[in-house]
């Protein structure tokens, strides 16, 4: 392992985290957004191994991943989207990165039209409420998210001028 932050660890688990940063960019730079195509799959797995499989990035192994669930901001449909999360004390961090695309995820909108939601980290699911992080929180986070899953760096590249949104779940 080379030290560096922004690289993925040794081994096969490196050999992962290369591949999945890789072809994470190559997409993003393609306006490939995988978007529904994946989510029902990697949802399925992680309901059914009560977070075990889909609970983590491949090679990026602090890099946690947790179900949010939301309602269609136009359709009134339940969804869930599995995001990399942050724990803030009580509080869950994500990211509306949508791999540096020029526009927030669908889910961002949603949970702003229904913040009253639950997400799911392994096998325990909360009752939160979702807000738009504040500049300050905002500020404070977005390191520490750049430091579990280094391409969140080359997504805001991407996305500009959009600064991409940190939304916070807090306990309801």
């Amino acid at each position: 392992m080379s030290g560096d932050p922004a690289e993925p660890g040794s081994g096969l688990a490196g050999a992962i985290g290369h591949l999945s940063d890789a072809g994470s960019r190559f997409g993003a730079a393609r306006g490939i957004y995988l978007g529904r195509r994946s989510t029902k799959l990697h949802v399925a797995l992680y309901r059914l191994s009560r977070g075990r499989l889909g609970g983590r990035v491949p090679g990026w192994p602090q890099a946690r991943i947790a179900l949010v669930d939301h309602i269609g901001a136009r359709s009134g449909e339940q969804r869930t989207s599995p995001l990399i999360y942050l724990a803030d004390g009580e509080t869950i961090a994500v990211v509306a990165a949508k791999a540096g695309q020029p526009t927030n995820p669908a889910w961002f909108q949603n949970l702003l039209a229904h913040p009253e939601t639950t997400v799911q980290i392994g096998a325990e699911r909360r009752l939160v409420r979702a807000r738009l992080a504040e500049p300050d929180e905002r500020e404070r986070l977005w390191p520490r998210f750049v430091a579990i899953f280094p391409t969140y760096d080359a997504y805001q590249r991407q996305a500009a001028p959009r600064e991409i949104p940190l939304v916070l779940l807090e306990p309801r």
